[in-house]
């Protein structure tokens, strides 16, 4: 059972981090320069392939497809400290192996580093901002509608891709491995640190807060 989790979190990490690179690479390659429709073709295919996954993935191994999202299912008690660290290596395995699979398909060198430059303020509030509303729309929906979450989280992100400073990585994971990939969705590996640790501070806020908002109360009432 756990070796069928670390499968099901390694491939839907890679199919996920593939999408968000391939679908970066073919926006910026058919918006001309215009760099919102560039962000908006990169957007709907990465809301789309999380429904899919959560979906597909969410009974077999909780599709938490991030290591922000098995930290604080770890902090509530959800999964064991060794499922966790396994989760979190199959998630950045998988991740990494999407990241070349997307250069492959768009024949571009696989290894590269990004170039692209991420940060400041306003940046890493944004990534704080849209990790822990990820983390509230994951708590929140289990706990009052479970059969809505992959559409929750699909539109949450899709939403936080526009709304947050940062264009909504929420992910330590794809965040190291978009700094693999010079694209429209990459991170340069400087940015990288700043990013993680933001979005580690707004997936801990969300689990402080969680149980004070979704109390199985509220969710009787419903």
């Amino acid at each position: 059972m756990i070796r069928r989790s670390l499968l099901a979190e390694a491939l839907g990490s890679l199919i996920l981090f593939a999408t968000v690179i391939g679908s970066g690479i073919m926006a910026e390659r058919l918006a001309g320069g215009n760099v919102a429709i560039a962000l908006l073709g990169n957007t709907l295919p990465t809301g789309a392939i999380l429904f899919v996954l959560v979906t597909m993935l969410g009974p077999i191994s909780g599709a938490h497809l991030n290591p922000a999202v098995t930290l604080v299912m770890r902090l509530r008690g959800h999964v064991g400290t060794t499922v966790a660290i396994g989760y979190m290596i199959a998630q950045l395995a998988g991740g990494m192996l999407g990241v070349w699979v997307a250069h492959v398909m768009f024949d571009v060198p696989a290894l590269q580093l990004s170039t692209h430059a991420r940060g400041g303020l306003g940046q890493l509030t944004g990534e704080a901002v849209v990790t822990f509303g990820l983390l509230v729309t994951i708590l929140g929906t289990t706990r009052v509608r479970p059969s809505a979450t992959p559409a929750t989280v699909a539109l949450f992100i899709t939403a936080a891709c526009w709304f947050t400073s940062s264009t909504s990585f929420a992910n330590p994971a794809i965040t190291i491995a978009r700094s693999l990939s010079d694209s429209f969705s990459g991170i340069a590996p400087a940015s990288v640190p700043a990013f993680v640790a933001a979005q580690l501070v707004g997936a801990v806020l969300a689990h402080l807060i969680a149980d004070a908002v979704f109390t199985p109360q509220t969710a009787d009432a419903r």
